[in-house]
């Protein structure tokens, strides 16, 4: 092992060869063969390990970030690393729970049943014979992810001073938000809650199983969970019992979407299996969604809104979820949403995907500056997820019938008791929905005129202000460089003029530091005006 390490790069160097690689990469093929850069994107964060891997697994999610390619080659990195020792995972079983192995469970079996980045599962027997799973996690991944994660910061941070479009995307946000997410997967204490909370929630569904946490057989390095054996939901896809399965990963989503607003977040075949009684049982909780009371209401009347090519109340749904922020154009938007409808009615039902139409709604209200939350992008995943397992189970699933023969699930999160069945939706049903919000909007305005000695804030804007404001700033930016640059030139002839410091070839060292600092600050301005075609 030592020896391993004598020859390894040190990891700073590592992440910078990495990330000059791939721009290296991406500066000869953007232009010649751009289809080549995801997979060597891909490739470069497998070389680097755990911590880039979920971080780029986690980023797989942005979709307002990144494009189509690059978002699908991210989502399909995989922790393809070797288990550690066995005997090193007893060791930290028993350093969680402060007992021996043998003094926990009848058995252990110390070659993993599997094994991925952050933990690796073996199983087991309790001593009152049921047999679970133990999860244990990988030693020295919390450390290490640390250290890399400040690595990272200083490479950004190094990136974003001669690259300006890096940091328009506000990149240090972006790690954060990865960091957390990296961190709640590594501590099994939160996926034990995860497992707690989606269970509970899911009790009175026959149709799904959710494997139940073994208490108090949980810390932040180990997990104890119930033994589920069943055959991978893959097994079913195209097969007869496919639409049986798929009707049923309906019911149980629809079910945590719109009563519960908790659901389990990573939908794909790998974490659905198919019991012998014919119930799924979801796998791995490192990563789940919620949606408050508010949200599952706007989710309902998107659906809703997306079924009956209604496009200002998807218009109003979007912006109630949180798809449409700030000061845009309604006629444009609504417009502009009203075309992806009338595509949608233009495919054949088995085709809709509502999850597409949704996301398309979402750019419309973004633009070139869509920065969705991360709930709403976990939201959409999970859909996009959920959509392919369905058709895969049954290519022929047809949403929409679905949704209209569970109108009842819907109209629970609308909260809007009604007898009329959803696909007549009289338009009275429509006027008392919006008559119900305007007592809430009118308290609001009362509250802030009350605020504010009885003035109400009224916004006026005016359009062009935010091109304005935009040049106003960069026409600032280049007098601060202009003037640090001079300042840079005289400070350095003044240091040269009275030969202060150490010297390097005859000259003072402060002096000629000084020097390249000014020439680099006008380089940089002189590039900035040559982008802009003038002064």
């Amino acid at each position: 092992m030592s020896r391993d390490r004598s020859v390894r790069w040190p990891r700073s160097l590592q992440i910078i060869f990495a990330a000059l690689g791939f721009i290296t990469a991406w500066w000869w093929w953007h232009r010649r063969a751009p289809e080549k850069l995801p997979p060597r994107l891909r490739q470069s964060i497998e070389h680097l390990g755990t911590t880039f891997i979920k971080l780029a697994q986690g980023l797989s999610l942005r979709m307002d970030m990144l494009p189509a390619p690059y978002r699908e080659a991210l989502a399909e990195l995989q922790s393809r690393v070797a288990p550690f020792p066995g005997e090193r995972a007893k060791a930290a079983v028993a350093a969680a729970f402060g007992q021996p192995v043998e003094q926990l469970f009848q058995d252990f079996e110390i070659k993993p049943m599997a094994a991925a980045s952050i933990a690796q599962i073996h199983r087991a027997t309790l001593l009152d014979g049921r047999r679970v799973v133990v999860k244990v996690r990988r030693p020295g991944i919390a450390r290490q992810a640390v250290n890399d994660l400040r690595l990272l910061r200083l490479v950004v941070r190094l990136a974003s001073l001669f690259w300006s479009a890096l940091r328009r995307q506000r990149p240090l946000e972006l790690i954060a938000e990865l960091a957390a997410q990296l961190q709640g997967e590594m501590d099994l204490r939160q996926e034990a809650r995860n497992v707690r909370r989606v269970a509970a929630a899911l009790r009175e569904q026959p149709t799904l199983y959710v494997p139940a946490v073994i208490e108090p057989m949980v810390s932040a390095e180990v997990l104890v969970q119930e033994f589920a054996p069943g055959r991978p939901i893959a097994s079913y896809f195209g097969t007869s019992e496919g639409d049986a399965l798929a009707k049923a990963l309906f019911d149980a989503y629809l079910h945590q979407l719109f009563v519960v607003g908790a659901f389990h977040a990573d939908p794909h075949p790998g974490n659905l299996f198919a019991r012998e009684d014919g119930r799924l049982c979801l796998h791995d909780f490192g990563l789940i969604g919620t949606l408050d009371a508010q949200s599952r209401q706007a989710l309902a009347r998107m659906l809703e809104a997306v079924v009956f090519r209604d496009p200002e109340a998807a218009l109003g749904a979007a912006v109630e979820m949180g798809f449409v922020a700030g000061v845009f154009d309604r006629r444009v938007l609504r417009r502009g949403i009203d075309e992806v409808l009338a595509e949608l009615q233009g495919l054949p039902l088995h085709e809709w995907s509502i999850a597409e139409a949704m996301w398309r709604i979402a750019r419309l209200g973004g633009g070139d500056h869509l920065r969705i939350p991360r709930h709403l992008l976990v939201l959409l995943r999970t859909l996009f997820l959920l959509e392919s397992t369905l058709r895969a189970l049954n290519p022929q699933f047809d949403l929409v019938q679905e949704l209209l023969q569970r109108r009842d699930t819907l109209r629970t999160a609308l909260s809007a008791p009604s007898t009329v069945g959803l696909a007549e939706r009289p338009m009275g049903e429509q006027v008392v929905r919006s008559v119900r919000s305007v007592p809430g909007l009118l308290a609001q305005w009362l509250a802030q005129a009350s605020a504010d000695d009885g003035r109400p804030q009224v916004s006026v804007h005016l359009r062009g202000l935010e091109r304005l404001e935009s040049h106003l700033e960069r026409i600032g930016n280049r007098l601060v460089l202009a003037v640090l640059a001079m300042g840079l030139y005289v400070g350095g002839a003044v240091l040269m003029l009275h030969s202060v410091g150490p010297r390097l070839m005859g000259l003072p060292v402060a002096a000629i530091a000084a020097f390249i600092a000014a020439v680099l600050l006008t380089l940089k301005l002189v590039v900035a005006v040559g982008r802009s075609d003038g002064l």
